[in-house]
């Protein structure tokens, strides 16, 4: 997912820098346009050298690959062989070769941070960056051990703190029958949508997120414990509680065995992605061609992915090892319509689109209830607290770039106390095309703050609503600003869509702090 950065957008100095005149863009090659990009992305051709394989990038291994014919490119944590793309680029070779064979994250937020990199460059993903793990020391024998942090990545700031500011710390304690870790973080507004828990194996790995870093406990248990495990949280003290029960009454002398990058506290973007097998559970019809998918984490796995958060589903398909981005929806749109069997921290949603001739959307479609595949962490830079105090919400989807807009919607209804308005904007082929109608038009007769316009391109004779696809003169009439009101738009869909509406709200006065785009 993408935010909008709070430099400006394109930066001043950026060859794609939006003025007055228009976007001022490097002259392409005839047959090097957006639509010629996206054609060689679908057409299957091997545009990371690597045959469909992902592999773990080492710093050296990434810096080797600086020329024009060979470049590779590392965005927040995720590597890319741009060679094939460098002819279509429209702020031109020279911009991309400045991050060959690097990070290019700074300069990419600098740039053109609102741009979705992930989808325009998804058939070039070679893998992600190889983290270092920590040298963090092994437990003590003792049964209650407090372990101080060791820093695996330096934190960037201006005057980085002492390890005593920013240390998360933690004790354990046993009973008879459990085994009770709590991690010290002192972060105030701590939540259960926080904390990422995996007990397999009899490994636990527990990943606390803590703003732009990550505090990550990673062992192998001294002894076996359930597979359950339930966590709970202090957002007053910034407490995290992990339970086991002990599959034996035995007394623990130690903890368990430091494994990879045990106690240490890592930027987001270097902490890699962690994958766990999930089962699908059911599939349900949404639309002729969208299927709402509910997946169950392991038994030992716990886990809530906040509000406007994605997550990369992977697994083998015709040999190659595929990775997509999704962004998880609740079972429905309205909370008392909600399947008392399913869990916020057990359960994934997923309302995917299936395209014929899409070799992963093909093969999700194929599986039988029971089977698995792999999901990964929350990830995203979405926070609710840009939107605590506005009074107007506005939400630009375009398909199913409606699916953070789902969660999105629920949050701000139940939880924005200023909040008088949010209105979706749904742009659509058809009208069977729109996903989930009828609970969409049950919240707008339900809920007075709430209000859909649907947009449709390819309308049927009798279709009275709206028609066409996005333009300026379309978003400034049903965009209404008063003096008093306080803003916010979000936006979501095919990366052509979030290009074009991102450009019409700056012309329309909305400033860069007021607009957040969403993965496509």
């Amino acid at each position: 997912m993408l935010n909008v950065p709070s430099q400006s957008f394109p930066a001043a100095s950026s060859q794609q820098r939006v003025s007055s005149s228009g976007r001022s863009k490097v002259p392409l090659k005839p047959g090097r346009s957006l639509m010629d990009w996206i054609r060689l992305a679908k057409s299957g051709k091997d545009l990371t050298g690597l045959r469909g394989k992902l592999i773990d990038v080492t710093e050296e291994e990434l810096a080797s690959h600086n020329k024009r014919d060979d470049c590779w490119i590392c965005i927040r944590g995720l590597v890319y062989n741009v060679s094939a793309y460098m002819e279509y680029h429209p702020g031109g070779e020279q911009e991309l070769m400045r991050a060959a064979g690097a990070d290019g994250t700074d300069l990419f937020d600098q740039v053109h941070r609102w741009v979705n990199y992930e989808s325009m460059l998804k058939e070039c993903l070679v893998g992600r960056m190889a983290v270092k793990p920590s040298t963090g020391s092994k437990d003590s024998s003792s049964t209650k051990g407090q372990k101080q942090l060791v820093i695996g990545v330096p934190v960037a700031e201006e005057h980085e703190p002492s390890s005593k500011d920013i240390t998360p710390r933690y004790d354990w304690f046993q009973t008879d029958t459990t085994i009770t870790i709590v991690v010290y973080t002192k972060q105030k507004d701590l939540t259960s949508e926080c904390v990422v828990a995996d007990l397999i194996d009899g490994a636990l790995r527990l990943e606390v997120v803590l703003g732009e870093l990550s505090y990550l406990m990673h062992l192998r248990l001294s002894q076996d414990v359930q597979e359950h495990l339930s966590i709970q949280t202090s957002s007053g003290v910034g407490k995290v509680e992990v339970s086991m029960k002990k599959v034996s009454s035995h007394k623990w002398q130690e903890l368990g065995e430091p494994l990879d990058s045990h106690n240490s506290l890592l930027k987001q973007n270097v902490s890699g992605i962690f994958f766990r097998k999930c089962t699908l559970v059911s599939k349900t019809p949404v639309t002729h061609d969208t299927k709402l998918l509910r997946f169950q984490l392991p038994n030992g796995t716990r886990f809530m992915v906040p509000v406007g958060n994605h997550v990369y589903l992977k697994s083998l398909v015709k040999g190659s090892e595929i990775i997509k981005p999704y962004t998880p929806v609740f079972m429905t749109l309205m909370p008392e319509h909600q399947d008392s069997t399913a869990s916020k921290d057990t359960d994934i949603f997923l309302m995917i689109k299936i395209y014929p001739d899409g070799a992963f959307t093909s093969y999700i479609e194929s599986l039988q209830i029971g089977a698995t595949l792999y999901i990964s962490n929350p990830g995203g830079q979405f926070r609710t607290s840009r939107i605590q105090d506005i009074t107007d919400l506005y939400l630009l989807a375009a398909g199913t770039g409606f699916t953070p807009m789902a969660k999105l919607i629920r949050y701000a209804l139940k939880n924005l106390a200023a909040l008088r308005k949010i209105k979706l904007i749904f742009f659509n082929r058809r009208e069977g095309d729109i996903l989930w109608l009828d609970q969409l038009q049950h919240l707008a007769l339900e809920e007075k703050r709430f209000e859909v316009e649907y947009v449709l391109s390819e309308p049927s004779a009798e279709w009275k609503g709206k028609r066409g696809r996005i333009e300026t003169s379309l978003l400034s009439n049903v965009m209404s600003r008063s003096n008093n009101s306080k803003c916010f738009v979000c936006v979501c869909g095919p990366t052509r869509f979030t290009e074009q509406a991102l450009g019409m709200l700056q012309q329309l006065g909305y400033c860069e702090e007021e607009i957040h785009a969403f993965q496509g």
